[in-house]
C-alpha cells in the first residue's frame, strides 16, 4: 500500500475530477440518463426499494418456456378462474328472467345488477394487475374468492332488490374484480411464441363458466329451489378457485416499484387507440349474452327453459371459437389483425339479428352469434400483449384497459334495455346501435394496428 501511495504523489497532478465518488471501491459506478430520472420520479414504491441492476439483469435475461407441464398448468389455472370471473356475469341472463318474473322491474332496472358485477370485475383491474406485477398472485386470489363466495351465498337469502343489488352486484362483483388479473399475468410471463395461442384457450374458461353456472341455476331450481341452486353455484365457484390456486406458479420476480396507474402510456398511439377501441367493444359486446333469451321468450315465443338452452348454447360456441382464433392469430394472420377482423364480423352478426323471426333462425343465429363473441374476446389479451414489450408490466397496463372499459361495460346492457323500453319491447334498435358500436371498435382496433406498422396491407402483427 506504502509503494501505491508513493508512486501516486510522484506521478503528475491529474485534471481535478468533475466531483469525488463516494461508492464502494467493489460497486460499479452507474450512470442515470434524465430519462431514467424522469422515470424513476414517476414510480412509486409499494412494499420495498427498486430491485438492483443484477436483479433486472436477470430478468431481463429469462426467457420463456413457451410450452411445457408446467406452463400448460398456468393456461388451466387461468382458465379456471375466467369460468368464474367472466363465466359468472356472462350467465346473468338467466339471473335476469328470474328478477323479471319475480320482482316484475323493467329490463332496465334488472340490467343494473349485471351491469355493475361487469363493472367492477372490470374496474377492479387496475389494482389486482398492480398486486399481480409486485408478485401477490394467490393471497390476492383468495381474497377475491371470498367475497365471491360469500355474495353468491348472500344472494340466496335476498328477497329485495336492493339487497339482490348490493349481494350479487356489489360484494360478488368486487370479487371478481380481484380475481381476474393475476392468472392472466402469470400466464403471459411463461409464453412468447405460443401467447395469443395461450391466452384464447386460457379465456375459452369464459365460455365454460357461461355454460356451467346458468346451467346448474336453472335446472336445480325446480328441483331444490332457488336459494339452493344459487348456494350450489357458490360451492362451484369455491371449488374452481381452489384447485387454480394450487396450480399456479408465478416464475417473474415481483416488480415492487412502479406507478399503479402508468399515464405516460397513453403517450403511445398504439395503445391510446387500443384502449379506446376496447371501450367501444365492451359497450356493446353483452348486449348478445343479457338479451339473446329475452328475445326468445319475448319476440319469437320460446318457453324460459328453450331459452336458457339458446343462452348456453350461444355460450358453448364461444367454447370452439377461443382456441381457433388464438391459433390463427399465432402461426398465421397475427393477435390485432385477428381481433379487429373478428370484431368486425360480430358487429355484422348484430345486424343480422334483426332477419331473425322464427325459433329455427334464431338457433342457428346463436351457433353463430356465440362463435363470433368467443373469437373477438378470446384474442383480446393476446391483441394486448403484442404491443408490451415489458411482460412484468402487463398486469399494470392490461389492467388499465380493464378499468376504463369498466365504465362502458356498465352502461352497455342498461342502454341497451333503455333502448328496447322506448321501442315499445322491440329490438330493431337495440342491434342498430350494439353493430354500430362493434363495427366502429374494430376500425379503431385497426387503426391501432397501422399505427404500429404503417399502411401495409399483409403484416403479421
Amino acid at each position: 500500500m506504502n509503494v501505491d501511495i508513493e508512486k501516486v504523489a510522484s506521478a503528475p497532478s491529474p485534471p481535478p475530477p468533475a466531483a469525488p465518488s463516494l461508492s464502494h471501491p467493489n460497486t460499479k459506478e452507474t450512470k442515470l440518463t434524465t430519462a431514467q430520472d424522469a422515470d424513476l420520479s414517476d414510480s412509486s414504491d409499494l412494499d420495498s426499494p427498486t430491485t438492483t441492476p443484477d436483479e433486472e439483469e436477470e430478468e431481463e435475461e429469462f426467457i420463456p418456456p413457451d410450452g411445457g407441464l408446467t406452463a400448460w398448468s398456468q393456461v388451466l389455472a387461468a382458465c379456471l378462474i375466467n369460468m368464474l370471473a367472466w363465466g359468472y356475469p356472462t350467465a346473468f341472463g338467466v339471473y335476469q328472467l328470474h328478477y323479471r318474473d319475480t320482482l316484475r322491474l323493467p329490463e332496465a332496472q334488472v340490467s343494473w345488477i349485471g351491469s355493475l358485477q361487469v363493472f367492477l370485475a372490470f374496474a377492479l383491474c387496475i389494482f389486482s394487475g398492480r398486486l399481480a406485477d409486485a408478485g401477490y398472485i394467490k393471497s390476492t386470489i383468495i381474497a377475491g374468492t371470498f367475497l365471491v363466495v360469500f355474495g353468491t351465498f348472500m344472494t340466496s337469502l335476498c328477497k329485495e332488490y336492493w339487497q339482490i343489488f348490493l349481494a350479487q352486484g356489489l360484494c360478488t362483483g368486487l370479487g371478481l374484480g380481484i380475481i381476474f388479473m393475476p392468472p392472466l399475468s402469470v400466464v403471459n410471463s411463461y409464453f412468447k411464441r405460443k401467447k395469443a395461442l395461450a391466452l384464447a384457450i386460457s379465456a375459452t374458461g369464459t365460455g365454460l363458466g357461461s355454460v356451467v353456472f346458468p346451467a346448474v341455476i336453472q335446472y336445480l331450481i325446480p328441483k331444490v329451489g332457488f336459494a339452493w341452486a344459487v348456494r350450489c353455484a357458490g360451492f362451484v365457484a369455491l371449488g374452481i378457485s381452489v384447485v387454480s390456486v394450487v396450480l399456479l406458479r408465478p416464475v417473474l420476480k415481483p416488480r415492487r416499484s412502479g406507478p399503479v396507474f402508468e399515464w405516460v402510456a397513453f403517450r403511445e398511439g398504439p395503445y391510446l387507440l387500443f384502449t379506446l377501441g376496447a371501450f367501444l367493444f365492451f359497450w356493446a359486446l353483452f348486449f348478445g349474452s343479457f338479451f339473446i333469451n329475452a328475445f326468445a321468450r319475448n319476440i319469437v315465443g320460446f318457453s324460459t327453459t328453450d331459452s336458457v338452452q339458446l343462452l348456453l348454447i350461444t355460450n358453448g360456441m364461444s367454447v370452439v371459437a377461443r382456441p381457433i382464433t388464438g391459433y390463427l392469430a399465432d402461426n398465421y394472420i397475427g393477435p390485432i389483425n385477428m381481433h379487429a377482423f373478428q370484431m368486425f364480423l360480430l358487429g355484422c352478426m348484430f345486424f343480422f339479428w334483426l332477419a331473425v323471426d322464427s325459433a329455427t333462425g334464431l338457433y342457428v343465429f346463436a351457433i353463430f352469434l356465440g362463435f363470433a363473441m368467443g373469437a373477438a374476446q378470446g384474442v383480446f389479451g393476446g391483441a394486448l400483449a403484442s404491443l408490451l414489450k415489458d411482460p412484468r408490466k402487463m398486469g399494470t397496463r392490461f389492467g388499465m384497459v380493464c378499468t376504463l372499459c369498466a365504465f362502458s361495460s356498465l352502461a352497455g346492457p342498461p342502454t341497451a334495455g333503455a333502448i328496447i323500453d322506448r321501442s315499445n319491447g322491440t329490438y330493431t334498435w337495440a342491434c342498430v346501435w350494439a353493430g354500430t358500436v362493434v363495427v366502429l371498435a374494430s376500425f379503431t382496433i385497426m387503426s391501432a394496428r397501422i399505427a404500429v406498422t404503417g399502411f401495409k396491407l399483409v403484416v403479421k402483427i
